[in-house]
């Protein structure tokens, strides 16, 4: 019998014909940079993904986890796919528990679908992520990139929010960390090491949260600037307040533009849109004072979003990378991160380095995290620009390494991802990743090639 064949009998063995897709052109749509994988598989429970793990191991087949595939474009062309494997099929909540603030559930669960089930719970609760694509987005792939959205402001990223997992190692164990309680960890926080791992080290399955009760009131206030000057010295003025905001995000002239509808009405060069949660009078104040901070930096009049606005613009913010690949095709999004004093440097320089280039530029700050996302638009002129957006891209990082930071490419065309370093430069403690990725994955079967230096 041949060798693919072998594999098909043996994955239909584990879960069913049903479950696995060996058609060459249903599978041509899960290949990731042009790398077509052999099968793709559906699991329903942890023991399931354990026996497919434990045969790739012994077959040497790479093993690649996949949600709703949101984040596929983040990372390395990978070396080799062997198995896609798909988590869609975990999906129960394992433990909720509302009054002690912990959940439980499967990797497979959209965010968006875990926080429409916590909002019914007593008064209501939820995961204070926000992270892009969230109603896409599973809770493994979300953990597994460590992504985030704008309330990392407030709340933190994953890292700060779970407390648990149950995960699939490379040699097929299954493997608890963490637990319910907060403080629950002696020794090496294994938990922790696989938020942000981008599958290399195991497959999440499930995943266990802090909760925290819906806020008495949200918020969002948009203030336009005329200069970037003016919007950078309110954004300082507001991080040494005393003010408490969820989320502050600095737009660029062409950000605004791209929104669409949620901003259509709105014409400024730049903007700073804050988010406020918590009870009612405390919003209401951190309105009132925010209002007469903006003033003082040209925006006399604030606008302060109703409930259906608030909700377009940030469901509109969230998929902002979305739209702009649906528009701009060969759009390539870049993610850099640098001392948050030098905010404006930044993005004043990005803005100078993309017009140098003659390609257009949306560039979004969390503005008090030191954060940028810049997305560079070529258009058409792709092929023709290929090397200046090479260089434009090198320029960029070396801006970011300037200010202590870094830059790394979420996704761009293959012909540009092949030509540039993806992970920006790599630190001294690149060393100690690929260390334990040797310990754990000495056979090299999860998501080879794809995380930081080719790990």
């Amino acid at each position: 019998m041949p060798k693919t064949d072998k594999l098909f009998t043996k994955l239909k063995e584990i879960m069913g014909e049903s479950h696995v897709i060996q058609d060459p052109d249903v599978i041509k749509a899960y290949a990731i940079d042009g790398k077509k994988p052999k099968a793709v598989v559906f699991p329903q429970t942890v023991e399931e993904v354990s026996k497919i793990v434990v045969h790739a191991n012994r077959e040497r087949l790479a093993i690649v986890p996949r949600g709703n595939g949101t984040k596929l474009g983040i990372g390395g062309i990978p070396k080799k796919v062997g198995i896609i494997l798909s988590t869609l099929r975990l999906r129960e909540v394992t433990d909720k528990d509302p009054e002690n603030l912990t959940l439980s559930v499967q990797s497979g669960m959209t965010l968006n679908e875990v926080q429409l089930m916590l909002t019914k719970e007593g008064k209501g609760f939820f995961i204070p992520l926000d992270p892009p694509h969230s109603k896409e987005a599973t809770l493994g792939g979300i953990v597994a990139t460590n992504s985030s959205g704008p309330k990392r402001l407030l709340y933190g990223t994953a890292r700060d929010l779970m407390i648990g997992a149950k995960s699939v190692f490379p040699n097929g164990d299954v493997v608890v960390s963490g637990g319910k309680t907060v403080k629950n960890v002696s020794g090496y926080d294994l938990c922790k090491l696989m938020i942000g791992s981008y599958g290399t080290l195991g497959i999440l399955c499930e995943l266990t949260f802090k909760l925290l009760p819906l806020p008495e009131k949200e918020a969002t206030v948009l203030f336009p600037f005329p200069s970037l000057k003016q919007a950078d010295g309110f954004v300082r003025e507001m991080m040494g307040s005393p003010l408490i905001p969820t989320s502050m995000e600095t737009l660029n002239p062409t950000a605004i533009r791209k929104m669409g509808d949620s901003l259509s009405a709105l014409n400024t060069h730049y903007l700073v849109a804050i988010g406020l949660e918590g009870v009612s009078e405390g919003v209401d104040r951190q309105v009132s004072d925010l209002n007469k901070m903006g003033k003082r930096y040209g925006t006399p009049n604030a606008e302060v979003l109703d409930s259906k606005q608030q909700n377009l613009f940030w469901t509109a913010f969230r998929d902002f990378s979305q739209r702009l690949a649906k528009s701009d095709p060969d759009v390539i999004s870049l993610k850099a991160n640098y001392l948050i004093s030098k905010h404006a440097e930044i993005l004043g320089g990005y803005e100078k380095m993309a017009e140098e280039a003659e390609v257009g530029c949306a560039l979004i700050s969390h503005s008090g995290n030191g954060i940028l996302y810049a997305h560079i638009l070529p258009g058409n002129s792709l092929r023709l620009k290929s090397g200046s957006l090479i260089d434009l891209i090198g320029k960029m990082t070396a801006k970011a390494l300037q200010h202590e930071g870094n830059l790394i490419v979420q996704s761009a065309p293959l012909a540009i991802k092949k030509k540039v370093g993806v992970w920006g430069q790599a630190r001294d403690d690149y060393r100690i990743v690929r260390r334990l990725k040797e310990q754990i994955d000495p056979a090299n079967i999860l998501n080879p090639g794809r995380f930081v230096g080719g790990v």
